[in-house]
């Protein structure tokens, strides 16, 4: 196992710390993380808080995995695999959590999972074709957009809470509308693959 996948692998269990943080209701084991009001905004609880610098790690480590992968030439197809993976488990189960924290519309997160869906199985029905469908400029925007808007949740949309501008999501909502458009663009580009039964 190479260094940028190892790289991704510790993308994936800082997920899960991630997602720990956010479900498990420690109140349940007689343990409880400190809230905060500062200047105005809260509660601020400390594990969404812990939560966010995680995910800021993580959302790095997506960028140098492939990055020193290309570099050094070791791009294998377990790493492929284990980044695609990653990316999936570090956003979907994110958006979710936030979804039943009350802390962005459900809306949201249907939306961009249910894209997810739709677009990987474009992806599987294009590949068994022969055709490797490499990410569009729509999508990377559309992850760009999505990950700085979830880093705004974690710590509150401070600091633009402080002028009542929700910056957080809207950012999460154009991410949501790239996401849809990047959904009908794989959709046009592999739609030859998608009704062809040989």
């Amino acid at each position: 196992m190479n260094l940028p996948t190892k790289i991704t692998v510790l993308r994936i269990i800082l997920t899960i710390f991630i997602i720990v943080l956010l479900c498990i209701p420690f109140s349940y084991f007689g343990l409880t993380f400190p809230r905060y009001d500062f200047y105005g905004v809260g509660p601020i609880y400390l594990n969404q808080l812990l939560a966010g610098v995680l995910f800021i790690i993580a959302s790095i480590t997506d960028f140098f995995d492939g990055y020193l992968a290309r570099k050094n030439n070791q791009v294998t197809d377990l790493g492929k695999m284990l980044d695609a993976i990653a990316d999936k488990i570090l956003v979907n189960p994110v958006l979710i959590a936030l979804a039943a924290n009350n802390s962005i519309p459900v809306a949201i997160a249907i939306i961009y999972v249910t894209r997810d869906i739709v677009v990987d199985a474009i992806k599987m029905q294009a590949a068994s074709h022969g055709k490797v469908q490499a990410a569009i400029k729509t999508g990377k925007f559309k992850t760009a957009f999505m990950m700085v808007g979830l880093c705004f949740v974690f710590f509150y949309n401070i600091p633009f809470e402080f002028v009542n501008v929700r910056v957080d999501l809207g950012l999460l909502i154009i991410a949501c509308i790239l996401s849809i458009v990047s959904a009908f663009e794989y959709y046009h580009i592999n739609k030859k693959y998608l009704f062809d039964e040989n």
